[in-house]
């Protein structure tokens, strides 16, 4: 979010018309709700969060400790425990359709 002067943004009549109500403040205009993203997906940091819990469950999966990985990712036991319980779910629902192969229960 950037600072922006109004008086070069907006027609002198809106900004008069917003005077009525503000001045010399900062006001925040918010983005209308059809062209709203969700949290860290315009900067790329979702994604890589997800690669990085992925990484994680990953080496839990293959056996190191929860000790280790808390050693390699500077985090704390709990953020540790909750990717791990996060990332289980989602593994359980992939495999789960995988087994189903898509077919029916009919």
């Amino acid at each position: 979010m950037t600072y922006k002067n109004a008086k070069g943004i907006l027609p002198t009549n809106l900004l008069k018309e917003i005077q009525k109500y503000i001045q010399g403040e900062f006001i925040y205009i918010p983005i209308p709700q059809k062209n709203r993203v969700g949290w860290g997906e315009k900067n790329g940091t979702r994604e890589t969060m997800y690669d990085r819990n992925k990484k994680i469950f990953g080496l839990y999966k293959n056996g190191y400790s929860i000790e280790d990985i808390i050693n390699d990712y500077n985090l704390s036991e709990s953020s540790i425990r909750k990717i791990i319980s996060k990332m289980k779910k989602e593994d359980l629902l992939v495999n789960r359709s995988l087994y189903l192969g898509g077919q029916s229960n009919e």
